[in-house]
Parts: C-alpha cells; structure tokens; sequence
C-alpha cells in the first residue's frame, strides 16, 4: 500500500513540476516544452497547386464554368465600396465585392488589455482574415451566377441605427449574371447579435434557372496556445444537424483530408468557434427558408485559410419570378442561455471539454447564484458552500478516517523503527493494526478524489464563460478569469493548503512525509498562472474543509498529535 502511495505521489509530483515549467516559459512569452503552442494549422500548398474548394479546381470559377463549386479567387479588380454601418452592438465593414462582411467590431467587448473593441471579422492578411460570405452556384455546367466576388451596388439607406430605432437595413443588388440578379438585405436588430440575411434571387431570364444558395464563413488557421494543462477551448469550424448533431471539424484534420462533414440533410448549421466569441451561417425566420435541403463543406485554401460553408438547393425558379430565403448570421458571444434560444444545438458552440456533463450543470448553479448575489466571485465561494454540504456526509467520514490514522501514527512509528529490517514483517503488522483499529489508509483520499472532477470542471466553466471574462469579485480581482495580478490569493492558498497538511496524519514513510509539505508549495507556484476565480474557488474548498477536519479532529481527541 505504502509502494502505491509513494508512486502516486511521485506520478503527481513529477506532473506538477512539468506543468509549472511549461507555464513559465508561457509567462516569458516562450514555446512551451511540452504544451501546446501557438501555432497555423497548416501551411500554404506548394507553388504551382491550382486553388480548389471541396476538391474542385476553381481558378476559373468568379468567371463561370465549374459546377457547384464555390469561388476562392478573386475576379479582376472593379470599384468598389466599403460600407460601414453601426449599431449599438456592432461596428461593421460590408464590401460591395459579394456585400461580403468583411469587418465587425463587437462595441460591448474590450479586448484582454481593454485598450480596444474585440475585432471578430476582419479582412487583413491570412494571419488575421476572418469574413462571412454568400453568393449563388449554378449546379449544372454553365454560366455562373453572383457569387461573394460579384461587384454589387449598396442601395441608399441609413448606416448607423438611432436612438429609439430598433431596426437598421442596409441593401446590396447585383446586376444580373447568368440571367439571375442577386440582392441581399442585412437586418440589424437593436440588442440582438443574429443579422437576419435576406437574399432575394430574380430570375430576369426566359429560362427557369436551378440554383444554389452558400453561406460561408473564412478564417485563418491560427489556433491559441494552450493554457493550464494544455487545454484551450476549441477554435475551427462547427456544424450541427438534428441527425448527426454537434460536429466538431479540426483545422489540422481538413489540411490532412481526414474530415467528413454531416452528410446533406434538411436542418443544420454552420459555425467559426473561438474562445467566447462564435460566428454561424443559419437559415432562419420562416419554414420554407429552415427546410432547404442543404449539404455541408469545408476546405483547406492553403496560406493558413479555412472554409466552412453551407450550401442549399433553391426550389426552380421560373422567368421574372424571386426566390426569397431568409437567413441568420450569428457573430457574438458564446452566452449559452442565448444561444439555446437562437437554434437547436447552438449553445454546444461553447466549449466545456470532456467534463461538460459536470460543467453546465455547474454553470446553471452559478448563474442562479449570480443572479441572488450580483457577483460572480461571490457566486462561486456560494458554489463551494453547497458542494461541500451535498458531500458534508461522504467528507466527515474520509477526515474521521483520516482523524484516526493521526491518532495511531505514533503506534506504526514505533512499529516501523522496530522492524525497520524486516520489511515483510513490517507490512503485515502494519496491516494488522490497521485491521485491527478499522482504520482506512486510504479513507482520506476521497475529498481529494471527488474535488478533482469539480475542480477541473468548474476550470472549463470559467475558461469558457465570457461572462466571467472581465468579471470583478473585490477591490483587486478586477477580472476573474485573468491570474491574479498581486499574487494575494495563491499565497492564502499556499497558507491553507499547508495548514491542512499539518491537520491530517503524518505519512510512516518519511519520502512521503516530507513530499506531503513540499506538493502544496509546488502546486502554489502553478496557482499563480490559474484564473483568480479558480483560485478563489480552491481557498473556498480549503477553509471549509479545515473548519470540517477541525472540528472531526477535536472530537476525536488527536488535534495537534
């Protein structure tokens, strides 16, 4: 039993020490040995490949002849405007090239060093380029239809939404090409991040046009280092049907071709996760729209640039007669209430990891709590106080177990000195008084046992809340999800962290013993680098348990021995 304790605490040690090295060559803005780093996807093709998109050559494709195959290079340059429109929530760039929304500033969101608004779309090199486009496929072999490199003409209007306006529409109309004119209408609503996207298709031919309908979301391939234990939250393309639901499609799986989307069907989505922030293409605001038959694509452009789209098949549309579709972009927040309510499955765009079946039950308990409290730092110490009373039972008796492994120390260490030269010996009377005294000698590792999941759990809650992002508790701790920025709470941590250590039962094996002192102190040094909220929540955990553990010990007589 001593063999396995001493590996775990080893195994634990050892980990510890890796995690702490990699954390500070974050901190000195170094690559980290072991974790995650900042890094693309993947890299350019080489020099001479065509440009494709869903494995369909494209060079030629702005000017037509390639069927159902979305466009990725740009048609000869033509004037054009860049529209900018503002809102309360947003401060957008909308490119008469396709009517492409090639910049959007979220006005609501500052960036980590608050010196500037969270820019989620931009247009920039293919570093940063980040845009959402639509356009029209001709299915069939033939002339091509408006597409997101289509020059289109910005109706006149109002750009900037006023006081007491709840509704702000800005218009684009193409000339017709391939008999087809395409317009579409950005709807902006006052406190709403879903755009409605109105697309209105006429057919100006003698002919009845097929045609298809993609929206598109391009982004670089850039993903974030990693963070505490390596993990960050998911960055890349989503897609959702109610029959294959939440599908997760990795940046270095499309580079390598070993991605398959969800297979056509008549409901679904699209999405560009990051951490807090989402993009999604949905059609969305009446029946015939929600219904389109649609199949879903992603494809590697090389130079670092990704796209994830969703193409629907328009009913035929007879000559003079408009196909209306009404869409969504969502580009906003991952606020998990909201996005529950804006489309089935919306919300899984949030990132828990592996634990979210204990994260979002954790999340609800802590917007309930929030909204008692006001604050979330207060929500999470309210957290601790009902987690340790639903296990208050299971806790009181692992730290009786522990009580009375302190009170018989002094019997095994007499033992162990006098049968320190017969080893087997020296185990079987140890298990004997352990049998005898009903004693546990691992009755004290279930605390530790059940706060792990809880632990880690909460730590994706809060990774991934962006209601905690800037989140104040008091006077220092301005923002619960960033370190704290004086160090106070991991030094409280490290205080009680080792007042417990002297409060449970000194390990017989003096390896362990002394490893035992030196684990809260490794682990204090990894706490500076953990979000203030988590390190709040640890404080939390710990008072209370040594309130418990107290209290247990002084009952049983074995406090201070």
């Amino acid at each position: 039993m001593n063999d396995i304790r001493r590996t775990i605490l080893w195994v634990i040690f050892g980990f510890s020490l890796v995690l702490l090295w990699d954390q500070w060559q974050v901190f000195n803005g170094n690559k980290p040995t072991f974790l995650p780093s900042t890094k693309p996807a993947a890299t350019a093709p080489a020099a001479g490949t065509p440009a494709t998109n869903n494995g369909v050559p494209t060079a030629a494709a702005a000017a037509g002849g390639t069927a159902g195959a979305v466009p990725t290079q740009a048609a000869p340059a033509a004037p054009r405007e860049q529209v900018v429109v503002t809102t309360d929530l947003f401060k957008a760039t909308i490119d008469s090239e396709g009517a492409t929304v090639n910049h959007l500033e979220l006005l609501k969101f500052d960036e980590a060093d608050r010196t500037k608004r969270v820019v989620l779309f931009e247009n920039g090199s293919p570093a940063t380029r980040y845009v959402a486009q639509t356009g029209l496929l001709n299915p069939v072999a033939g002339e091509a239809f408006p597409n997101h490199l289509t020059a289109m003409t910005p109706k006149a209007g109002p750009r900037a939404m006023a006081d007491g306006q709840n509704t702000l529409e800005v218009s684009f109309e193409s000339a017709p090409v391939g008999g087809l004119k395409y317009i579409k209408t950005y709807v902006f609503k006052r406190d709403d991040y879903v755009i409605g996207v109105r697309h209105e298709v006429v057919n100006v031919s003698d002919q009845p046009r097929d045609a298809q309908l993609y929206m598109q979301l391009l982004r670089h391939g850039t993903v974030a280092a990693g963070t505490m234990f390596g993990t960050n939250t998911f960055t890349g393309p989503a897609a959702y049907t109610n029959e294959k639901k939440f599908h997760k499609l990795d940046f270095k799986d499309i580079a390598k071709g070993k991605i398959e989307p969800p297979p056509p069907a008549n409901d679904g989505w699209i999405a560009m996760v990051q951490h807090y922030f989402a993009s999604a293409w949905l059609l969305k605001g009446d029946p015939a729209s929600e219904q389109l038959r649609r199949e879903f694509r992603v494809k590697d452009l090389g130079d670092n640039l990704f796209t994830v789209a969703m193409v629907a098949t328009l009913p035929k549309i007879a000559p003079g007669a408009t196909q209306v579709v009404n869409s969504a972009l969502f580009a906003g927040p991952e606020e998990e209430k909201k996005l529950e309510a804006i489309a089935p499955g919306l919300d899984l765009v949030k990132d828990y990891g592996i634990f979210a079946i204990i994260s979002k039950p954790l999340y609800w308990l802590l917007t309930q709590l929030h909204g008692i409290l006001g604050n979330w730092g207060w929500a999470i110490v309210a957290l601790v106080v009902l987690l340790k009373a639903a296990f208050y039972w299971l806790n009181a008796k692992a730290y009786a177990s522990m009580a009375k492994m302190k009170a018989i120390n002094p019997k095994i260490m007499e033992m162990r000195e006098r049968l320190k030269d017969k080893p087997q010996e020296m185990q079987q009377e140890m298990m004997r008084i352990y049998k005898t005294e009903k004693v546990n000698p691992m009755g004290g590792c279930f605390p530790i046992v059940i706060q792990i999941p809880v632990f880690i759990a909460l730590y994706w809650v809060l990774l991934s809340s962006v209601e905690m992002r800037h989140a104040p508790w008091i006077g220092w701790i301005t923002d619960l999800s960033a370190p704290d920025p004086w160090y106070i709470l991991p030094i409280v941590m490290t205080l009680t962290s080792l007042f417990q250590t002297w409060l449970n039962p000194t390990p017989p094996d003096p390896m362990q013993a002394k490893l035992m002192w030196i684990m809260p102190l490794a682990f204090s040094v990894m706490f500076i680098f953990f979000p203030a909220g988590l390190v709040l929540y640890w404080i939390t955990n710990n008072v209370l348990s040594i309130a418990q553990q107290w209290f247990i010990n002084k009952r049983l007589g074995v406090l201070g021995k």
